[in-house]
């Protein structure tokens, strides 16, 4: 699951590295955004095309961490039905993970594990101001929210009643989605300067 996990996100890194970009382009706009919907407030169908016109003069596409996560998707339901109903091979009897948790089975430490490397996932997604600090701006304090404290509660819910195999896939993303943000972030620093 892990040599799985890891091959599947690095054939998506260059796709997840576009959508940093993006993002990262998406925050530098804001200003434009907001003079976007404050001149628009009363027509959103005209406020919904500024911006469309914004972000393809801009080469972005705000929909591709959506795209993302339905890419993933079939790759998640795939493991699911996998452990559900077991692998008729006598060479996949034991499910056991270092011998110490069965993949087949719940796990709670997978899941609280799965559940806080999406926190910390999410607070590095932050987006930055001047010193370093998150942003405190009204608009996006909801989004913060979501990254905070959503996805995790969501990855709880999720997890908890699933086979651990699922949660250390999950895990095992998250980890890696950790180290990919660190890089990237790196790398769009560089390519900003």
């Amino acid at each position: 699951i892990i040599l799985l996990t890891i091959f599947i996100r690095l054939l998506l890194l260059p796709f997840f590295y576009h959508g940093a970009k993006d993002q990262t382009k998406i925050q530098r706009l804001q200003p434009m955004v907001k003079k976007i919907q404050e001149d628009h407030k009363h027509d959103k169908e005209k406020q919904t095309k500024a911006l469309m016109d914004l972000y393809k003069e801009h080469r972005i596409n705000p929909f591709s961490s959506i795209l993302l996560l339905i890419i993933q998707l079939p790759i998640l339901i795939a493991l699911y039905r996998v452990f559900l109903t077991g692998l008729s091979n006598a060479v996949f009897d034991n499910y056991n993970f270092l011998s110490l948790i069965n993949l087949n089975e719940k796990s709670i430490a997978i899941v609280v594990l799965a559940t806080l490397a999406q926190y910390f996932q999410g607070k590095l997604m932050l987006p930055k101001t001047g010193a370093g600090q998150a942003t405190t701006d009204k608009a996006n304090k909801a989004n913060q929210a979501m990254l905070l404290y959503v996805g995790p509660a969501l990855t709880l819910i999720i997890l908890v009643n699933l086979p651990s195999a699922l949660g250390l896939y999950w895990l095992v993303s998250s980890l890696f989605s950790l180290g990919q943000q660190l890089f990237i972030n790196k790398a769009l620093e560089k390519h900003a300067q």
